[in-house]
Formats: C-alpha cells, structure tokens, sequence
C-alpha cells in the first residue's frame, strides 16, 4: 500500500510536467508566424527563396505542376504575418511569388516562365528552396541543416494525359460570413488557374473531366454570402468553375491535399476605406533598393517593368538613392520625378520625362504656334439654321457682353466670346431663326458641335386643372384625409412628395388652411367628381388645360376685375384690380420621368365696400412639389361661408310688438362651401407632342 501511494504521488507530479512540455510543443506549431520572405538569384538561371518564421515551421508539402509552370509549398499550422501578396520577381525563371494565408495554413505559389524543379530544407527559423529549371538541380550540402525528407524535387507532378477528376463541388458559410467553395479532386497536382474578372472568380482545372451530374448552376444566394452563384461546365479539356460574386469582397484560395477551398470574404466598411486609401496609385507593385543609381537608369526599370515607351529629355541628369518596398510603380515613378523636379506627360503607352519647367515652356510654345496657325487659317461663312431653340437667345447665351445686339466680331465685344477666334463673327438672322457665322473651319466646327447639343426640342407637359366648389363634407365622399402639418414649398427650397391618398403640408391663411393632398388614380377621380356633380354635392366650376415646356411657367386664371377710384382733388381715375383664382406652375421633368412643380395659386375675393370701391382678400400659397407622372395634387382649405336670414308671419298679427312674435318665425341659415383645385402634370410623349 505504501509503494501504491509513493507511486501516485510521483505521477501526480510527472502528469503537470508532461502536459507542460505537450502544451508547449502545440503551441510550438501554431505560434508558428512567417515574418519575411526574400528572393535572391544564383548563377546557372537558378534563384533562392529564403522565409523566416517566428519558430521553427512543419515540413512544407509541395508539389511542382507545368501548365501553368509554378511550384507551390503548403505549410501547415503556420500564420501569414505578411502584409504583401505578390512579389514580383525580375529572375530569368522567375515571373512573381504570391503568398497566401488562411488562419493556420499558409501557402507560397512561386509563378514561373518555364517548367521547373526545386529542393527545400530547414535551417532553424528559416525555409530555404532553390528552384532551377533544369532537372540536374541539387541543393548545396549546408552544415546544421534539416533537410526535409517529404520535399524532394518533383518533376512533372502533372503529366499530359492522367485522369484527373473534380470529384465534388460543395459550398459552406463561414463563421464570418464568408462563402467557401469546397472543391475535391483525385490528384493533388492538377493544374489550377485562378483568375478574377469582373463578375468574380474564374478557377480553371488543367486538362481535369468533371463528371456529367456535376455539371450544374448552384444558386447559393439564400446563403447570404458575397458568393451568389456557382457554376460548373467543361471547357474543353478543362474544367471551369466560376464562382460569381457581388459587393466589396476579398479571396483567398489554398488547397490542403486533395481538396482545394476557395473562401470569398466580405469586407466591412473600414476595410474598403482602407483599400481605396491604399489603392490611390493602382499600378502594379514593385521594390526598388538602389545607392546611387542614375535617374535615368532608374526610369527604364519603371518603363520595363510596365512595358510603357521611354522617351526621356537630354537634360534629365543626376543620380539617386532609394529604398522602396512593394509599391505601386505609378507611386514610385512620381516620387521620382517629384525628388528630381521632373514631370511627365503620358500619350498612349509612350511615356515623355521632361524636367517640369522644360515640359511648360515646350507646351506654352505648342499653344502659341496653334494660336499662330489660327490666325493665319483662312476664314468662311456659312449659315446655320436653328431649329428648336432662340437663335437670339443663343447668341446672347453666348455673348460675353451682356446687351451686345445682334451681331458683331472681334474685339468689338460682340463676337461669341471664347466660342470664336477672335477674327470671327456672328450675325443673328431673326427672321429665319439662323446664325451667319464668320470664321475658321475648326471653330466653325466647334460652334456646330455645340448647337447640336443644345439645340433640341423641349419635352412638354400638360397641366390639367380641376377648380371643383364642394360641401364641407365633400373630401369624406371621396376619402381625403387632411392632416395638419408644417409649411412645405416655403422659400427654403423644400419639396413635398407622396404618392397614395397620403396627406402633406398645410399652410394657414386668413379664411382657413390650404392643404395639399396626393392621388394616383386619375381617371376613377373624373368618374367620382361627374358622380358627385350629378348628385348636386359639388360644382365643377371650370377645367382649364394648358401644355407648357420642361422648365417654362404656365398660368390659368379665372375671375375678374374690379374698379377702383382715386382723385387727386382735380382727376378722378379708374383702376382695376384683379379679384380672380390665378395658378401658376413651372414643371420640371426629371431624370426618372417624374415632375417638380414650382405652384404659386392666389384665390383673390371681393371683400367690405369702401370709399374708393370694395376691398380684395387676398390668400396666396407659394410651393414645390414632386410628384409621378399622371398623379394628382389636390390643394383645398379655401372655404366660403354663406349666411342667409328668413322671416315668415301672419300679416298684421306678426307686426304687433312683443306678441307679434307668437305670429312669426325668423330663420337663420349658414352653407360653408369648400374651394378644391386638383392638379395634374402629365408628360407628353415625343410623337404626342409633335
């Protein structure tokens, strides 16, 4: 019994220490960060990659394919620390390496011009690989190195020919809400190009079948991820996947074995912040680490790396020193030309470096010989017919003197302005609507190519209007709801809108409140006011029609006018005003074929006689509306109040004081009657109109 406690007590104190070591050495393998990653070349066309990590990283798993040429390393339970992605490589074998990370999996794909092999091994912290493209490739013996048994150079891992299968197209979403694509194939070495275009992601399987039942259009939209739709078709000897995708989003593809994970992420609105900031200059990224290097010489990597034409001034001299790490080459070129006082001008893909004030003086010498040419074209007339438009209000649209007249040139301040040269000259035909005009063949040009534009037919309207006197109870006959509400269409610009029987602004006046209301069904409100007149509830008292063009102000008025009388002592003068129910709208049709109408209705009465004639009360009401194409604003609130007083008796009885009041009877009557203008824009269509 004693040695049984004795022997407890000792695994009591072994099982800490182990799960300690065990603990440590997981934590070992996932704390596992790739921190730098650098590429050197090696004579014999070879180059070498060395990556360094916060601990020493598992053995990679990789594989070598030829269509497209490229070796790629898998490395599990280690974390991309790296910002950048691509890293463009100036190598004679080499096109870029792209380094990718997902979680606990980092990939590193090294793009190559030609097919090639390589060897790895791990020296501590760091990967080294040398990639060389000829077979006979062999790593140099190093002292202290671990080489990595699994990671022997592969030839040809795809071979022309093999039967490689997508065996499984599946989708999943993320924790985060990003769509994941699962594809599994029966080769881990097939070759795979990955390209994104504008609907999203193109996955292209080299010379790889994809079975019959496989072949189908996945709407994975319910999934509420970037990834909408998944598709799946032969092409040709290959295999397609296009996975088509919506909003900001970014991706990342790796593959763990057999099975290749396309993970389609959406960003949030920081991250695209971050991206636009980031992506200011789009060019495509490079490093440049130069001591002392000749600005020229610096200029033709630039034009190499991006494939554009040099053409660069004889006194573009001097040497410069600098250090830039992935960054965009457009960024890189203007702090070089920025530090150097130089400036560029960029024509097609030839690309002209210049110091800046070289540059400015040869293009003010460009502008002064155009000017010396323009002055020495000859000139001609030629007539120009308007047809739409004013061919004064052209002119004087044109006009750089206000009140010029109707014709001129030159410096008499009566040409067109900068429209002409400064020998030209128009002359306004008013009687034929047409412009006689004087000068150069470019400016005449010119001149037409801006009246082709704005000499064009005006969209017109039509503003129907209904001027309805109704019972107070009348808007409960046709289901109006007035509903009290702040002032719109004042002089702050602001605009009333709805749609439906839906109430809208009222505006307070000395007989009542005007109030505006909308209705979409125009014709069925014809139907019901011709109903209600039959029935003696309403009084139609006119329907006025006027068409008008977009952006040109109508007016319907009715009423009349009513005299008034003054004397100075000696003259007695008549002067009429006018007591009428006037409306005034100007339409504006917008883009979406909806119209904002500027309204401005007085309802003018005559009111209490006075010495020189009767008095007018006056309501106004001033404002902006939006409104559909057909719909009806119905402005009411104007109310009249009618009274009337009887009397009825018994003759003689009813005359006798005090009694005579049980021989008659006295009747007082009140009528309050509502004033309804209901106002309808309705766009005319262009063959309506003509």
């Amino acid at each position: 019994m004693l040695r049984f406690y004795k022997r407890a007590a000792v695994m009591a104190l072994i099982r800490p220490v182990v799960l300690l070591f065990l603990l440590g050495a997981v934590n070992s393998v996932i704390a596992a960060t790739l921190e730098d990653v650098k590429f050197s070349e090696l004579p014999g066309g070879r180059f070498e990659m060395r990556a360094s990590f916060s601990s020493p990283p598992e053995i990679p798993k990789g594989y070598a394919i030829e269509k497209p040429a490229r070796i790629v390393l898998d490395l599990s339970g280690v974390t991309n620390g790296l910002s950048k992605k691509k890293y463009p490589l100036s190598f004679g074998n080499a096109d870029s390496a792209v380094v990718l990370g997902s979680n606990d999996r980092t990939r590193i794909i090294l793009n190559l011009s030609n097919p090639g092999t390589y060897t790895a091994q791990v020296e501590g912290n760091t990967l080294i690989a040398i990639v060389d493209a000829s077979t006979a490739a062999q790593l140099p013996v190093r002292s202290n190195a671990t080489v990595v048994s699994d990671a022997q150079p592969v030839r040809n891992a795809f071979v022309s020919g093999t039967s490689n299968t997508v065996q499984d197209v599946d989708f999943r979403r993320g924790e985060n809400g990003e769509g994941k694509v699962l594809l599994t194939l029966s080769n881990p070495g097939v070759g795979i190009d990955v390209e994104e275009t504008g609907a999203g992601i193109v996955i292209n399987f080299i010379n790889t079948e994809i079975p019959e039942q496989l072949r189908r259009r996945l709407d994975v939209n319910d999934f509420a991820t970037p990834v909408k739709i998944i598709e799946s078709v032969k092409n040709g000897r290959n295999t397609r996947i296009t996975i088509e995708a919506t909003g900001d989003y970014d991706y990342l593809a790796y593959q763990a074995d057999n099975q290749y994970v396309l993970s389609v992420k959406p960003l949030t609105k920081s991250q695209i912040e971050e991206k636009k900031a980031r992506f200011a200059f789009v060019g495509e990224k490079l490093s440049l680490n130069f001591q002392s290097i000749e600005v020229r010489s610096v200029l033709q990597i630039i034009a190499d790396f991006t494939d554009l034409n040099l053409v660069a001034s004889d006194t573009v001299t001097g040497s410069i020193t600098l250090r830039l790490d992935n960054v965009p080459w457009d960024q890189a070129l203007d702090l070089v030309l920025k530090t150097k006082g130089l400036d560029k001008r960029q024509i097609g893909n030839v690309l002209m470096v210049a110091p800046a004030a070289e540059i400015a003086e040869r293009e003010r010498q460009e502008i002064e010989t155009r000017k010396q040419l323009q002055e020495l074209a000859p000139l001609r007339t030629e007539y120009i017919r308007i047809r739409y438009a004013s061919a004064v209000a052209l002119f004087e649209l044109f006009d750089e003197e206000e009140g010029s007249g109707s014709g001129g040139g030159g410096s008499d301040g009566n040409s067109t302005g900068s429209i002409l040269s400064e020998r030209g000259q128009a002359i306004v035909d008013e009687r034929t609507n047409s412009i006689i005009l004087t000068d150069t063949e470019e400016k005449i040009a010119e001149f037409k190519a801006i009246i082709e534009q704005i000499d064009i037919p005006v969209r017109q309207v039509m503003v129907e209007s209904r001027i309805v006197s109704a019972e107070s109870n009348f808007r409960h006959e046709v289901g109006f709801l007035w509903t009290p509400a702040r002032v719109s269409g004042t002089p702050d610009g602001n605009i009333a809108s709805g749609s439906g029987n839906v109430s809208v602004p009222t505006l307070q006046t000395p007989t009542g409140r005007l109030n505006l209301n909308f209705i979409n069904d125009n014709i069925s409100l014809g139907m019901e006011l011709q109903a209600l007149e039959s029935s003696g509830l309403i009084e139609i008292v006119s329907q006025p029609k006027v068409i008008t063009g977009d952006k040109q102000q109508a007016t319907i008025e009715s009423g009349q006018q009513v005299p008034f009388t003054s004397s100075d002592g000696d003259n007695v003068t008549t002067v009429f005003r006018d007591a009428v129910l006037k409306l005034d709208v100007t339409p504006q049709i917008t883009p979406d074929n909806r119209v904002i109408m500027d309204l401005k209705i007085n309802r003018d009465s005559i009111g209490e006689a006075t010495p020189d004639g009767p008095a007018i009360n006056v309501t106004e009401i001033e404002t902006q509306v939006l409104v559909n194409d057909g719909q009806t604003i119905v402005l009411g609130g104007i109310f009249t109040i009618d009274s009337t007083d009887s009397e009825a008796k018994v003759p003689v009885l009813g005359d006798i004081p005090y009694l005579g009041r049980l021989f008659k009877r006295t009747t007082n009557s009140k009528q309050k009657t509502e004033l309804l203008i209901f106002i309808t824009p309705k766009i005319l269509s262009e063959s309506l109109a003509n």
